[in-house]
Formats: C-alpha cells, structure tokens, sequence
C-alpha cells in the first residue's frame, strides 16, 4: 500500500481545488480551476472544472495508483439525486483516467472532519455561500441556511458581494456620491470609479453588467468590503457586522446554548484573518 494514492477536491461556487496525496500524507500534486458547483454553474461545466483541477493535480502521478477519491461539495445531496449530473462528474473522473470509486460529502461535513476528530459538534461555513450543521457520529444532522444564493445564504461571500451592489444603486439613486467602498465596487464592475453626468446612466450600465454574468459572480465582491472593512469604511464595516449577526443567528438555530462540543469554522471568509471571522 506503500504506493497508494488517495485524492481529495474541494468543490466550491468560486473555485475548485484537488490534491493527491499518499497514505502517508505526502503531497503529490494540487490543482485549482474555477467554481465547480453544479447547482450555481450547471452540471457540464462543474464537471469540466472539476477535471481541470484534476488534471493539474495528476499531472506527475500515474493515475493507476489512485486507489479512491473524495469530493467536498456544496449542494452533494442535489448532485447525488441528478443522474445527469452525477454522469457528468463520472465522465470527468474517467476522463482524467482515474477508474477508482469516489464518495462525494456535503461541503459541511468536510470542513467540520477537517477541524476536529470529535464525532459532534457544529460547524459554520461561511465561503460562497454559507451553512450550519450539527454534526452526530461524523454525519450531518440538522442543518440551517444552505438554501443557495437566490433563497439564502445570509453572511456568504455572495451575500455581502450583493448587498455592497444594492448599497451602491441606492446611493446613485439618491443622487449621492458613492463611498470608498461603493466606488470600489463601481470599478470592478464598470472599469472605472467615476459616475456619469447621469448618474442613472451608471444605475443602467451596472444592472446590465451584473445581469449578464452568473448571480453566483457576486461573491467576487466580497474581498472588496472584507478590505474596506479594514480600512474602516462605515459601508463595509456595517456589511461585517450584518453577515457576522446573519451568521450567528443561522448556527443558534441547530447549536443549542450552553453546547460544549467543538464549533468549527470553515469557508474563506471564515478561516482566514478576517474581520467577518473576528464578529463570529
């Protein structure tokens, strides 16, 4: 077993990363490629990533040696109960000349197995999207908020991208001078900070601009009020601090007070050195 070769993905709605592994925790290979979760991009091209990212990863690794895979995912349930979907993932995993079995694990239960061996506890993720579970035995118990960009994830990197734009058109449309934070966003969607002479012509401009990309594309914002928090920018500070309370309120709905078991967070917005993780 001394050649065995176990790889792992962690398939988000921004990104998707892959790493081969031995069982002796040697790292072999890693890969990234963009976001590959079937529910906010579609089956065909989560699938495409996801061998992308595998392909990067295997790139010295003889595929035979690939003894069993896992894959971390956001939304597993729906994947598990698609066939076509569940196909597409099959053919990308064949494609990479991978022939092994591979289990797939709500993303939940992946970040919680990666911050504690406690079989119970909670865990909160707060990346993409955002999700709290209470975990029994290492399975998923009850769950809150995962409910996707269009119908949840309150405190998500999705969130805080869509309200930083909400913030931003109801400033133009008061006919006020958008804050630091609002002049960021403006640039990363428009390519420049500056309001027309008609400022509804700018309001016009970025509904086009968001509505022709992915509703899932707004969590790229994030990182832009995560830094104008640190600035100290009153808009991203207030944006913190509602995910932070949007957060909490989703992990008490499944952590009963007084729970002494581990509370493990995960998710970028959340693992990192962030304001959004020193609210939580």
């Amino acid at each position: 077993m001394s050649g065995t070769v176990v790889v792992g993905l962690d398939v988000g709605g921004t990104s998707t990363r892959a790493l081969a592994v031995t069982l002796d925790g040697e790292r072999l290979g890693t890969g990234r490629a963009g976001g590959g979760n079937p529910t906010s991009h579609g089956a065909t091209r989560a699938a495409g990533e996801l061998r992308i990212a595998l392909g990067q990863a295997l790139a010295g690794v003889d595929p035979a040696r690939v003894r069993a895979g896992a894959i971390g995912l956001a939304g597993a349930g729906r994947l598990l109960a698609d066939p076509a979907g569940r196909a597409a993932f099959d053919d990308a995993w064949r494609a990479a000349g991978l022939r092994c079995p591979y289990a797939v694990y709500g993303d939940a239960l992946v970040a919680y197995a990666s911050g504690t061996a406690s079989p119970a506890g909670t865990v909160l993720v707060a990346g993409t999207g955002a999700i709290a579970a209470q975990v029994r035995e290492l399975r998923l118990d009850r769950v809150a908020d995962g409910h996707g960009w269009l119908l949840g994830d309150t405190g998500s990197g999705f969130w805080l991208g869509h309200q930083a734009v909400r913030r931003l058109l109801a400033a133009l449309d008061a006919g006020t001078d958008p804050d630091n934070l609002g002049r960021l966003v403006l640039a990363e969607l428009a390519g420049s900070a500056e309001v027309a002479t008609r400022p509804r012509d700018t309001v016009d401009a970025l509904i086009q601009t968001v509505t022709r990309r992915p509703p899932v594309e707004l969590a790229r914002l994030a990182p832009l009020v995560v830094d104008a928090a640190i600035a100290g920018d009153p808009t991203g500070t207030a944006l913190i601090a509602e995910a932070g309370a949007h957060l909490a309120a989703t992990a008490s709905r499944i952590r009963p007070a007084g729970d002494a078991t581990p509370l493990v967070l995960g998710g970028g917005l959340l693992t990192g050195d962030t304001p959004l993780a020193t609210v939580v």
